[in-house]
């Protein structure tokens, strides 16, 4: 019988740029991709935020095509949780086997600095879990550090946003860095799809990231063959 693992998916709170009229948050399917690897495997699961409460949707990625963020935007359960999400400050490590970061431009304010964010990640790690991340929500591991002083992500093979997607969607001058930049300087070995905006993850051991929104299926689909095949 297969063991049974929960998640703890963390999503931003933050919705504002500096010169931007309209607003950010969530990258949705970047969740709902996520989480729909999941439910194929009815792991159960949790949504948390920083503060806690609704969390913030980018109204840029509510794409009525797609079928997955419909599915899973209108299902009452998943909606309760984004809607009312656990605050980060509640949140014990022991309970969850696997911590994912959602993306969003977002993330890039409220998951870098944030010290419960390190924290968690930190203890889930140690304690044999698997930390993952796809596009922005990759910013919440720049700065964690592990018990022995190391930093997760030195010399481990690592992806997220690229230089070049900023630049594509014209936020490059938005946010407070580049996390292309920020992820070689902390000596992550960053690498990046030929072709922006395609489906990208790479895999060091228990650290699974994806570059973009289209690999958020892939790393769920990846975070679930490491787990059950361990």
């Amino acid at each position: 019988m297969d063991p049974i693992y929960r998640a703890l998916i963390v999503c931003t709170n933050h919705t504002d740029y500096p010169t931007k009229p309209y607003k950010t948050g969530l990258w949705l399917s970047e969740a709902t991709h996520f989480y729909d690897e999941l439910a194929d495997r009815n792991l159960p699961y949790d949504i948390a935020s920083p503060k806690g409460g609704a969390v913030p949707i980018d109204e840029r990625s509510m794409d009525r095509r797609d079928t997955v963020n419909e599915k899973w935007y209108n299902d009452p359960t998943f909606r309760a949780k984004l809607d009312n999400s656990i605050p980060l400050a509640d949140v014990r490590a022991e309970n969850y086997q696997i911590i994912y970061f959602t993306g969003g431009h977002g993330t890039m304010w409220d998951f870098p600095d944030n010290e419960i964010v390190k924290r968690l990640t930190r203890q889930i790690y140690e304690k044999g879990g698997m930390v993952s991340a796809v596009c922005h929500g990759v910013s919440a591991l720049l700065n964690v550090t592990l018990s022995d002083g190391t930093r997760l992500i030195d010399n481990r093979q690592v992806t997220g946003f690229s230089n070049m997607e900023e630049k594509l969607v014209r936020l490059d001058e938005e946010v407070p860095f580049l996390l292309e930049d920020a992820l070689r300087k902390q000596n992550a070995l960053y690498s990046k799809s030929l072709i922006p905006f395609l489906p990208y993850i790479e895999v060091d051991e228990r650290l699974v990231t994806g570059q973009n929104p289209l690999s958020a299926r892939k790393v769920g689909r990846k975070v679930l063959e490491e787990m059950y095949e361990k």
